[in-house]
């Protein structure tokens, strides 16, 4: 399928993986360009990878459709290139909203006398406040709202909500036979109305997921945070893991 050309307005912002572009007509929209942009240790180590934002931009689109056929409240509204969404404008809360199903990286890491493998059951849900120079630490529920940036209720929504997104994904990768480990959201409010919604992406920088429940086939982000050294052909065998993840999200949309 081709896509019809897009005219831009000023670019809003740009981070490691992305730059949001104003709609040159409607204010309460945006263009979302997925760059090709990796990186890990809070942007200590960065790489390109060549395709990996088309590839971002298509597992991004196939999680949002999926969500949104479940009455998730999102900003997605379509993919208009093959690096390209347009979505609904938000103030994005500085927050990452982390489900973990089972107990692994940076979790263990801080809780030592927890075993790696652990099942949490109901889903540990965790905030981390997003600042790179802090090292995204973890924030408590009174500590956001001490300091303004999310209210009681809004906390309590997007708890909610993180939960609704894990199970939804959760189910749709058991179809799979690959287990959902953990999986990281973020929440904008909408400029237009302040509705709450998970904004920013969904790819396979975002979750930890293993084939048949077995950590030694990820196929996700963690591959790239564990290399001993980056090199051209473990960035090639990495780009070929972010494909077959693109592939297997095509079935997200598929099978709804």
């Amino acid at each position: 399928m081709g896509f019809a050309p897009i005219a831009f307005g000023p670019k809003l912002a740009e981070g490691k993986t992305k730059i949001i572009y104003a709609h040159p007509e409607k204010e309460d929209i945006v263009y979302m360009v997925h760059k090709d942009g990796l990186s890990a240790g809070d942007g200590a180590r960065r790489n390109t990878l060549p395709g990996k934002g088309k590839l971002a931009c298509r597992t991004t689109s196939n999680v949002f459709y999926l969500l949104e056929s479940h009455g998730v409240p999102t900003h997605y509204i379509g993919m208009v290139a093959e690096n390209v969404n347009i979505v609904t404008r938000c103030k994005m809360i500085p927050l990452e909203v982390v489900m973990r199903r089972i107990a692994t990286g940076s979790y263990i890491r801080r809780n030592p006398d927890v075993p790696e493998g652990t099942r949490f059951d109901p889903l540990l849900v965790e905030f981390f406040l997003k600042d790179d120079a802090l090292h995204d630490p973890l924030i408590t529920d009174k500590e956001i709202v001490e300091r303004g940036i999310a209210t009681k209720e809004e906390v309590e929504e997007m708890r909610r909500i993180g939960r609704q997104v894990f199970s939804i994904l959760e189910e749709a990768w058991a179809k799979l036979d690959i287990t959902l480990v953990d999986c990281k959201i973020e929440f904008g409010r909408a400029v237009d109305s302040g509705r709450l919604l998970v904004a920013d992406v969904i790819d396979n920088d975002s979750w930890r997921i293993w084939p048949g429940g077995d950590k030694s086939r990820m196929l996700d982000k963690q591959i790239y945070r564990d290399m001993p050294e980056v090199t051209d052909e473990r960035l090639k065998e990495l780009l070929v893991k972010y494909q077959q993840v693109a592939e297997l999200t095509d079935r997200f949309v598929e099978e709804d």
